[in-house]
């Protein structure tokens, strides 16, 4: 029959039918594609300890009797999603964890939290630096290189937008008395742990980290690797000195991965970074980290931006009548004055 239509009008479609339809040959014979995917009930959950060039180092069966390491690849239908370091995954495949096995990852367990940062204050675009911890380890130097709040300020509001409970470490505390430096956040009643160099308290510091997942963020240079070979003996995280003229540390982790610390817990160690841009955070998510100021911020005018030149404010209308602290509200101010200027680049002073 004639591919083309009848010329009978009066017929129409009507005189079609299945003989009708042109078939496209399939020489090699292939089953044509399905969007149907298997469920993979037979997988297994595994933590998402580092990530190399395509690579996913996993732990299966964790505090389990058959525990063990498994190199995993990316499964197809994941290859527009970013798994990361400590993300939850579904595991099929070869997860023996024998040389030259390979799993592969079908599914990204819900995540609980997401530490992000973008390349500059402009860009929108978030980098998940990791998943599902619940403590940033922010770890400045008192000295060499020398602390610089603003970075540390954009630490906190990356950490309070995430939902991440921050802790403060300063080291080299034997070059510079660092409470000039600590007073610009004593209001936030943050936990701060002190260390000269070498003597690490870890007496101190490792009870904070058990049952937590922590990560490890800091300038380069600062120590925060050294710190992480002390709380995982035998680590050997690469580490660096800083420059004598500059005052900067070299980039010495060039990687994100997650370690089990003895005592109990897992800390994160991640790149030493220069900047840290907040393109992607909303400033709502700031107020809602101070709960006490949130309570007071809800009588406050529609849109208000809660800065100290805010009209009407009641929060700073509530600092001079004495029923907030002072210093708490202008702590506040300085994160959310950090996210209001925008200017264009993530760039420490």
């Amino acid at each position: 029959m004639s591919w083309l239509p009848p010329d009978d009008d009066d017929e129409g479609f009507d005189a079609w039918d299945e003989s009708d339809v042109r078939v496209r040959p399939n020489p090699k014979a292939n089953k044509p594609r399905t969007k149907t995917r298997p469920e993979h009930d037979d997988a297994i959950d595994a933590r998402v300890l580092s990530v190399d060039r395509g690579r996913y180092t996993v732990l299966v069966d964790e505090n389990g009797p058959d525990e063990r390491v498994v190199t995993a690849a990316r499964a197809r239908e994941l290859r527009k999603q970013a798994i990361v370091t400590g993300d939850r995954v579904d595991v099929v495949g070869d997860s023996s964890g024998d040389e030259g096995s390979l799993g592969r990852i079908v599914r990204i367990q819900p995540r609980t939290t997401l530490l992000r940062r973008s390349a500059d204050d402009s860009d929108e675009v978030e980098r998940i630096i990791v998943a599902n911890a619940d403590q940033l380890l922010i770890v400045v130097a008192a000295a060499n290189p020398e602390p610089r709040p603003r970075l540390v300020d954009r630490y906190l509001v990356a950490a309070y937008d995430a939902g991440i409970a921050p802790i403060m470490v300063i080291t080299k505390t034997d070059l510079a008395d660092p409470g000039p430096f600590l007073r610009n956040f004593e209001a936030l009643d943050i936990p701060v742990i002190r260390s000269a160099q070498d003597a690490w308290p870890l007496a101190e510091l490792t009870p904070l980290l058990d049952g937590h997942t922590t990560v490890a963020v800091g300038h380069s240079g600062v120590g925060k690797s050294t710190l992480v070979n002390a709380l995982v003996p035998g680590t050997d995280r690469a580490v660096g000195v800083v420059n004598a003229v500059t005052g900067r540390g070299r980039h010495t982790s060039s990687s994100t991965v997650s370690l089990r610390v003895p005592t109990g817990g897992w800390i994160i160690d991640t790149p030493g970074v220069r900047s840290f841009g907040l393109g992607h955070v909303n400033t709502d998510n700031i107020l809602r980290s101070f709960a006490d100021l949130a309570v007071v911020a809800a009588e406050c005018p529609r849109g208000c931006t809660h800065l100290p030149d805010a009209p009407d404010c009641e929060l700073n209308d509530a600092v001079v009548d004495g029923r907030l602290p002072a210093a708490r509200v202008d702590s506040l101010q300085r994160l959310l004055t950090t996210l209001t200027v925008r200017p264009g680049g993530a760039v420490v002073e």
